[in-house]
């Protein structure tokens, strides 16, 4: 089968495609390198609150990504995970890709939805740390239930460590926040909702400190070890480390494809998303462009006008009018 667009990366702005291409009677196949869909939202923020949705006052991230999913189900979107893009070939005006799982798909047209990359969190250079991973050490959470009434070490000093120092509070036993400087990088509002919390005795500071060893058995943590600069060790009894280093991305991507790029990601003609290679689009943060604005928003309307676009280039002589989705989806 040869699609008429192949999608790469599922995220929010990733996961929208679908459903514009289905209003568009565009065939469409989705590759993602993670194992489930949602990109940073599900891997980082799941629970996190967004507000800058349309018609939502407030969604949280993985609400947001579930309806999406359910959003484009009226068109059985097909999507690969654990599949990334090796590298592509044409065959006249067909890309052939070859995947890492060593398959080839042919597609019209490509859209890519990979915001800032590939990413991997940045793992603590802990012995053993490997041992633990997944069953008492997380680089995210996706489900908070699993952290009731546990005891919690979050180490990190940016927005993810702070709101989920703040997001599970209310349902663990004791955190420890950890950071090696008294200094934060997250919002001033969200700091003095922490500090408030330090204060009722929920969060207990440990400042400035940093991780050092882990104790356990069978990949359940039992202690922590952190150590000052000066050398000072204190000892935490804890079930649970989420370390929030931030991320290792990886947009190799770009180069595969050979595309230019705009202020280090891929640039992109605003008035339809279009990359430098006829047939390739970029929408979402890894589009760039004068006036850009970095917003998830921003991303469904950049979808818009790539999808549309792909349409007229891939089907010249179709004479369309407009129509709205109420008309669409009556018939």
């Amino acid at each position: 089968m040869i699609y008429d667009i192949g999608i790469i990366g599922a995220g929010p702005v990733g996961l929208f495609v679908p459903f514009i291409a289905g209003i568009k009677k565009l065939s469409c196949i989705t590759f993602e390198s993670l194992d489930f869909i949602g990109g940073q939202c599900s891997a980082l923020y799941p629970e996190k609150p967004i507000y800058d949705i349309p018609a939502f006052p407030y969604i949280t991230a993985q609400d947001l990504i579930s309806n999406l999913e359910e959003q484009s189900k009226k068109f059985a979107p097909k999507i690969n995970l654990s599949e990334s893009i090796t590298h592509f070939e044409k065959e006249g005006d067909i890309f052939v890709l070859h995947t890492s799982k060593n398959n080839q798909f042919k597609v019209k047209s490509i859209i890519l939805a990979t915001g800032g990359g590939k990413f991997t969190p940045n793992r603590p250079p802990l012995k053993g740390i490997e041992e633990f991973e997944n069953k008492s050490v997380f680089y995210s959470v996706t489900n908070k239930s699993l952290f009731t009434n546990k005891n919690i070490a979050i180490a990190g000093g940016g927005d993810s460590a702070v709101d989920w120092a703040l997001s599970l509070s209310c349902i663990a036993k004791k955190i420890y926040f950890i950071h090696r400087r008294d200094k934060f990088k997250a919002s001033p509002e969200s700091i003095s909702m922490l500090e408030e919390l330090s204060r009722d005795g929920i969060v207990e500071f440990v400042i400035p400190f940093q991780l050092k060893s882990l104790k356990g058995e069978n990949g359940m943590l039992q202690k922590l070890l952190v150590s000052s600069l000066s050398g000072e060790e204190k000892t935490l009894n804890v079930d649970t480390l989420l370390p929030f280093f931030g991320l290792m991305t990886d947009s190799s991507l770009v180069d595969v494809f050979g595309l230019e790029k705009h202020n280090g990601y891929v640039a992109v003609n605003k008035t339809n998303m279009q990359t430098s290679v006829k047939g390739i689009y970029a929408v979402g943060d890894i589009a760039s462009y004068e006036g850009k604005l970095k917003l998830i928003l921003s991303g469904f309307s950049e979808v818009a006008s790539a999808v549309y676009d792909i349409k007229k280039l891939l089907y010249p002589d179709l004479i369309e009018r407009f129509e709205y989705s109420t008309s669409i989806f009556a018939k």
